[in-house]
């Protein structure tokens, strides 16, 4: 009978060698998983030169591992979708509470997952396991794929021996964090879209409509009213030959280099203050802002002291994903007063960031001794009322951006027939 060569991992992920006897290679492999072994690859070699075959075996091994590595290290270090990591995050969960060593679900996700990143992120992370090191210690190599919420909620999950039940709660805490920015995305499309609407046609009034007037007023010799001053010399700046294409231009570039200097002084520490004020303080849009902020803090603090992180660090983890500066800085001063000894409630009450309503709650919770659930309940809450607040933004910005649209195009339209209609009283006078 044959003889073949097989490599394989054990139970617990480490890798196993050997050789045995078989009449096929399905056969062989059913030999090694009787030996509570994972088979990675059978290779059948003859009995004269098994041992030169096995050696010839292992280095052809050696040689696809290290190209396999070097394609690895090219992928490793690029950003991953959050849609792949939800799934990443909710698969693993599943193959560890079925009761997969972590290792072998590392492997068995690194086979199917179709991001390029990803799977090289994945392989490395089971590389590192296998070398010794802990999944979390594995997490951490990688921080532009896990943030520091993901690699603390791991290593809290690793020290209770709860990580399948700390992944889930990972899982549905990114599932839920992306239903609500989906929301908000979606609630400003439709600005974006009536403000681009709005400037097409303006542009089409200006660029074909408007000089026809002006021809004709100019041949009458008529006095025009200022509105229509205003409107003819603003067509006559975009058209006038011979530099009708570079005013367009100078036009697009100056919007252009308004928003990158906006976007630019936002990146600043004064400047993105300013702005996070201007967003909170904002009638319709900052009452967003505001549920939004209130929904990720409760979520991402319930999540972390609910998977045994500490009250303190999970406090500095939130800040960092608070995403406006004012929440920031209304968290930093609920770590202090924690740091000194103090509850959660006084400085939560003390910021005017967080309304009555959630203080009161996290005050009960910590009563209670339930303040991770307690904090869990008030993002529900705060997720239906983000629900909320965007069909009221939607339906305050249509009507809204409506007016604006009418207003634009009819102060045009109005430049236009105001000096016809004075022409036609002169004329019957």
């Amino acid at each position: 009978m044959p003889h073949f060569q097989y490599s394989a991992l054990n139970e617990k992920g480490e890798s196993a060698s050997g050789t045995i006897t078989a009449a096929n290679e399905a056969e062989a492999t059913q030999l090694v998983r009787a030996l509570n072994l994972h088979p990675i690859a059978i290779e059948e070699i003859g009995a004269a030169t098994s041992k030169k075959a096995a050696l010839k075996s292992k280095a052809k091994t050696k040689g696809n591992a290290s190209q396999a590595l070097r394609a690895k290290k090219s992928a490793v270090g690029g950003r991953v979708k959050l849609k792949h990591l939800m799934i990443f995050t909710r698969q693993l969960a599943t193959l560890l509470d079925a009761g997969l060593p972590l290792l072998r679900s590392l492997t068995v996700l690194e086979k199917q997952e179709p991001s390029v990143v990803l799977r090289a992120t994945i392989a490395s992370l089971a590389d590192n396991v296998q070398g010794g090191s802990t999944f979390s210690e594995s997490l951490a190599q990688h921080p532009r794929v896990f943030n520091r919420l993901y690699i603390n909620m791991v290593k809290a999950g690793e020290l209770g021996g709860v990580l399948e039940i700390v992944l889930t709660r990972l899982a549905e805490y990114q599932e839920k964090a992306a239903k609500l920015r989906s929301k908000i995305n979606t609630a400003m499309i439709y600005p974006v879209v009536v403000t681009f609407v709005a400037m097409a046609v303006m542009a089409i009034l200006m660029v074909f409509v408007v000089p026809k007037f002006i021809s004709m007023f100019e041949d009458m010799g008529s006095t025009l009213p200022t509105i229509s001053v205003v409107v003819f010399g603003i067509s006559g700046f975009l058209i006038d030959s011979p530099f009708f294409l570079y005013n367009i231009i100078y036009v697009f570039l100056a919007g252009f280099g308004i928003f990158l200097g906006i976007r630019a002084w936002g990146r600043t520490p004064s400047g993105r203050e300013k702005l996070d004020m201007i967003f909170l303080r904002t009638p319709i849009l900052g009452n967003l802002t505001r549920k939004a902020a209130v929904s990720r803090f409760t979520r991402t603090l319930g999540t972390l002291v609910s998977s045994g992180v500490p009250i303190l660090q999970a406090i500095n983890i939130t800040k960092e994903t608070a995403g406006n500066v004012i929440v920031s800085q209304a968290i930093e001063k609920i770590h202090e007063a924690v740091k000194e000894g103090e509850t959660i409630v006084t400085p939560m009450q003390d910021s005017g960031v967080f309304p009555s309503m959630v203080v009161s709650m996290v005050d009960v919770g910590e009563e209670t001794g339930q303040l991770p659930e307690m904090l869990l309940k008030v993002a529900e809450v705060y997720d239906d009322e983000v629900d909320n607040a965007v069909v009221a933004l939607t339906s305050v910005l249509e009507p809204m951006m409506i007016v604006i649209l009418a207003v634009v195009v009819g102060s045009i339209v109005f430049a236009l027939f105001l000096p016809l209609m004075s022409l036609t009283q002169s004329i019957s006078g």
